[in-house]
């Protein structure tokens, strides 16, 4: 088994292009719209989804099969069909183009894998068994969705403004007073609405043991 590196991508802008109108392809668009990339689809067939986005122009629909050629120029692609003969040629073409590419549930035909995610507000989870078993990366995803944990995600704007506040201030932080001052006691400030009572507590218990730049 391929040993995968971990990142995240910065799609914005960036042109991506699917094989194939079923059901999963409609989740993959529906996941890169979200990261305001231009989405282009090829298919000769697609879900009424699909179709909507298309009369929409939130995606770019050419209603036929894939063919040589397609994948020039842009940065991700995904084969998402059931034909291994256009899985293995989109794979084929992606490498001499060196696009990053997916091809669903074949691993060996991929430069990258999907994990399963978790999203709580700007704050993204990414899990993955490096491609031997999706349903338990599922798995692994529906127990963390479920748990109490992610509560501390609600505290990311508020983390992002008080770091910007300490960096204009000119000190340094050490990483484990952030991580002795991030409770309990600031997720239920927030919940109540009293960010400036929270802003003003973690600041103070960040700065007790300041140090110079």
């Amino acid at each position: 088994m391929a040993n995968y590196y971990p990142i995240y991508l910065n799609l914005y802008h960036k042109t991506c292009v699917i094989i194939g109108g079923g059901k999963i392809a409609e989740g993959k668009i529906k996941s890169l719209m979200e990261n305001n990339c231009s989405v282009t689809i090829i298919s000769p067939n697609a879900t009424e989804q699909i179709r909507a986005w298309s009369k929409e122009d939130k995606i770019i629909w050419r209603k036929r099969l894939y063919r040589k050629g397609d994948l020039k120029g842009c940065f991700l692609a995904i084969a998402a069909t059931d034909i291994t003969e256009v899985n293995t040629a989109v794979s084929m073409e992606a490498e001499r183009e060196g696009v990053l590419v997916n091809v669903v549930d074949h691993p060996s035909l991929c430069t990258y894998i999907s994990p399963s995610v978790v999203k709580r507000g700007s704050v993204t989870i990414a899990i993955s068994t490096g491609g031997t078993s999706p349903a338990l990366a599922r798995k692994l995803r529906e127990l963390l969705d479920d748990s109490e944990l992610l509560d501390y995600a609600e505290l990311a704007p508020l983390l992002s403004k008080v770091r910007a506040e300490i960096k204009t201030k000119g000190f340094s932080i050490p990483p484990n007073k952030w991580q002795e001052c991030i409770n309990k006691g600031l997720i239920d400030m927030v919940r109540k609405g009293q960010e400036k009572k929270a802003s003003d507590s973690l600041i103070a218990q960040l700065m007790s043991k300041r140090e110079p730049q």
